[in-house]
């Protein structure tokens, strides 16, 4: 039976006393953070919380948030790591979708919390997880948390629940447009996903890791399971930030991180980075977006010595489907340019629009199956049916194998051109675009055209102090790319490009600026 509660007490049965948690002046062992769990579980409990009840948090990175991916679960309730950087609009919308019993939250999103309870009528209780007093009327995580009782009372805690396929998280993707979706996540999906990193990623047992990115999402957050598998020690970062994260490698003797490219290049760039002492890191995992070949050769010839693994993958398969290993990182790889190969629980195929399989090297839809991928989204059957038909997640990505099969990238499928009746994915364009020495950042977005149908326009971030025209990028391309690929127009984008709320290029934005100065 595979209970993601029971692989804290195994660490603390076996690593007790060492550290497992440290978030700023706070350092926890394996052994409290075990009584913690119980205790807040217990509470939960004592509060009305019930099988299948879901219990929300609404904060940044904390102890106590690593604490609440375990504590629900304990009880048969469901845990819903909230976004933060979603308008009130979009939490309510997540809420009512969800219905949580209790909201969870620290002091800088507490008026928000406030808001939200008003609108909600599921949400019960508001809990205080902050390190300050509570307010007045509310419940403390840390007086629950500090309860009596070390160990399950014999009350049926962490017995409620025996289906290794019953959710035990919920967490929301988003995007651009539309309702949101709740991913449900079983006890086997995500310890499936952790067991099955701890080899290919090369984690060690008992190191200490970094965990700086955004909880609410799983590539961050399932960095909490493996810890306990390996009796890792975390430092808990509440919000990235280059230098916060630069001198936490240096004062804890950080062996492993995790970052997206962007938070890579803040590290790297910063005028800073050579100050400060990381010579203890072994490990970068990186993911979540396409990382620029020169970023990426850059990475590699300033930290000689660490190791890189590039994951690919979804909130929907737990996430991780492929990975490129850090054997593949050299910088004479011709992998490079590629995800890697499925994961050893993973199974990959590309298919056309009627699902059926396409040749090597031809571009289709990316599927996967496995024991990771997702139960389902919550209250929405028909989404997930389609989503899950014939036994494969429709992933919505574009992409090809190669002759090795190693999986290569080329875009969302929604965002695929049409131009004279070639199929464009935007991916290879960007990659292309990237490694103009000019360009900082780069998107490919498609525009209408009377004859062609679409055409590509680039949307391109210069480095400071230098200048690029259609033309200077169109000479760069063609040795790189197709001619049809090749953008037949230009947009500078005056600062960074626009991001959604969850860290992803928002094209719509982009492309309702470009077709407003180009109607």
């Amino acid at each position: 039976m595979i209970r993601l509660g029971r692989l804290i007490t195994r660490a603390a049965r076996h690593s007790g006393h060492l550290p497992a948690l440290t978030c700023g002046d706070t350092t926890l062992t394996w052994r409290d953070v075990e009584s913690r769990v119980w205790r807040v579980a217990r509470a939960l409990r004592d509060h009305g919380v019930g099988t299948d009840d879901r219990v929300a948090f609404l904060g940044v990175n904390s102890h106590r948030y690593f604490e609440m991916y375990y504590a629900p679960s304990r009880i048969g309730a469901i845990s819903v790591p909230l976004n933060f950087r979603l308008a009130q609009a979009e939490l309510v919308q997540t809420l009512e979708d969800c219905t949580p019993v209790i909201l969870m939250t620290d002091a800088l999103h507490y008026e928000t919390a406030l808001a939200l309870k008003a609108a909600v009528p599921s949400i019960r209780q508001l809990v205080w997880a902050d390190n300050s007093p509570a307010p007045d009327g509310l419940q403390s995580y840390d007086d629950w948390a500090a309860g009596s009782g070390d160990v399950d009372d014999g009350a049926g805690i962490d017995a409620l629940g025996s289906r290794n396929d019953e959710t035990a998280i919920i967490f929301y993707t988003g995007g651009t447009t539309g309702r949101g979706k709740g991913v449900m996540l079983s006890h086997t999906n995500l310890f499936v996903n952790s067991s099955g990193a701890v080899s290919v990623y090369g984690f060690q047992p008992r190191e200490t890791q970094m965990l700086s990115g955004p909880m609410f999402h799983l590539g961050s957050g399932s960095r909490v399971f493996s810890a306990a598998l390996l009796c890792s020690h975390t430092i808990v970062v509440p919000k990235f930030d280059a230098v916060d994260a630069m001198q936490a490698i240096e004062k804890h003797a950080i062996a492993s991180i995790q970052l997206v490219p962007t938070m890579l290049a803040m590290l790297l760039k910063h005028p800073q980075f050579s100050r400060f002492d990381l010579s203890s890191l072994r490990l970068v995992t990186y993911g979540a977006a396409t990382m620029p070949p020169e970023l990426l050769r850059s990475a590699l010839a300033t930290l000689p010595k660490v190791k890189f693994v590039q994951a690919y993958g979804m909130t929907e398969a737990s996430p991780v489907v492929t990975v490129l290993t850090s054997d593949q990182h050299s910088p004479t790889s011709t992998k490079l340019d590629t995800v890697g190969t499925p994961m050893p629980y993973a199974e990959v195929r590309i298919a056309d629009e009627n699902d059926d399989d396409v040749p090597t090297g031809t571009t289709g839809q990316i599927l996967a199956r496995g024991p990771n991928v997702m139960i389902g989204y919550w209250n929405q059957p028909e989404t997930t049916a389609n989503a899950l038909r014939g036994g494969w997640y429709h992933t919505g990505d574009a992409g090809f194998l190669d002759e090795d099969g190693f999986l290569h990238i080329a875009g969302r499928t929604a965002e695929m051109i049409i131009s004279g009746g070639e199929n464009i994915y935007p991916v290879e364009i960007e990659k292309a675009l990237c490694q103009h020495p000019a360009v900082a950042e780069a998107a490919v977005i498609g525009v209408p055209d009377p004859h062609w149908g679409d055409t590509v326009h680039a949307v391109v971030v210069t480095k400071a102090g230098c200048k690029v025209t259609l033309e200077d990028l169109v000479a760069h391309c063609r040795p790189l790319i197709a001619g049809y690929k090749c953008p037949r127009g230009l947009t500078v984008w005056p600062d960074a490009l626009p991001l959604t709320n969850v860290g992803k290029m928002d094209k719509k934005t982009m492309r309702a600026a470009v077709l407003a100065a180009h109607p």
